[in-house]
């Protein structure tokens, strides 16, 4: 693309914006970002590749976790291995920086890592709900970034090479983000898929995008897939039609 062209572009494509939003393949901003990494996709395409020990798994089903009936590893009660979430479940805000995250006794985060990010969240779908919410805000603080996805990635085929992308300017000052509703895709108790809606906005550009998490329950508590290449999905949506509205 001419130089020419990138000045009259969304500021949501300019690598300044990128570089300072993309974490782990855009686990903080993937919504946001979805305009470059389209007209990036021929060079993006392709997955990072698995651990060659691990390729045998990686284009099946993802591995149960091995203790779908666990509880969570702090502790809260509560364990649901099926249902859904039909209505926006009551939740306090907090904030990582500008990015409002769900907290709720019940559902979780209960506690929190050595280096202070929430974690630890009920073996439910709301658990999942919250924890995927939680996953969207952490990362806006670039001092929590590595430790949090070392501990929030599962184990997996694409552990490393997921690991392997963070690092870097994760500054995301002058981006503003907002999770307006949700949807809960799948859940059975081992894993979850969970869209989030959610509006960012910078330089006056505002965007609205889906944002789909896909969960594992590991260790007593919700882990972003490793097992999968792509443990987020993305696409802009023109609105938030068919989504449940739940935000700060």
């Amino acid at each position: 693309m001419a130089e020419d062209d990138d000045t009259q572009q969304s500021p949501f494509t300019r690598p300044g914006f990128i570089v300072g939003a993309v974490v782990v393949a855009a686990i903080i901003v993937a919504a946001i970002v979805l305009t470059v990494l389209n007209l990036n996709q021929d060079d993006d395409a392709t997955p990072p590749a698995p651990d060659p020990s691990s390729s045998a798994t990686s284009s099946a089903a993802p591995e149960p976790s091995g203790d779908a009936g666990g509880a969570s590893i702090c502790g809260l009660e509560g364990v649901e291995l099926s249902g859904n979430v039909t209505t926006a479940p009551a939740a306090e805000w907090a904030f990582v920086r500008t990015v409002a995250y769900p907290t709720s006794p019940e559902f979780g985060p209960a506690d929190t890592g050595s280096e202070g990010y929430p974690m630890c969240f009920q073996h439910s779908p709301q658990g999942a709900l919250f924890a995927a919410a939680t996953a969207l805000a952490v990362p806006a603080d670039s001092a929590l970034v590595q430790p949090w996805i070392d501990y929030a990635l599962s184990e997996g085929a694409y552990r490393e090479a997921l690991l392997s992308e963070v690092g870097g300017n994760t500054d995301s000052s002058g981006v503003r983000l907002q999770l307006v509703g949700f949807r809960m895709l799948s859940y059975d108790g081992d894993t979850a898929r969970v869209d989030l809606a959610v509006r960012g906005s910078s330089e006056g550009t505002t965007i609205t995008a889906s944002t789909v998490y896909e969960l594992i329950w590991e260790d007593g508590d919700w882990k972003i897939n490793a097992n999968v290449a792509n443990p987020f999905d993305f696409a802009t949506i023109p609105d938030t039609s068919g989504y449940i509205a739940w935000g700060a």
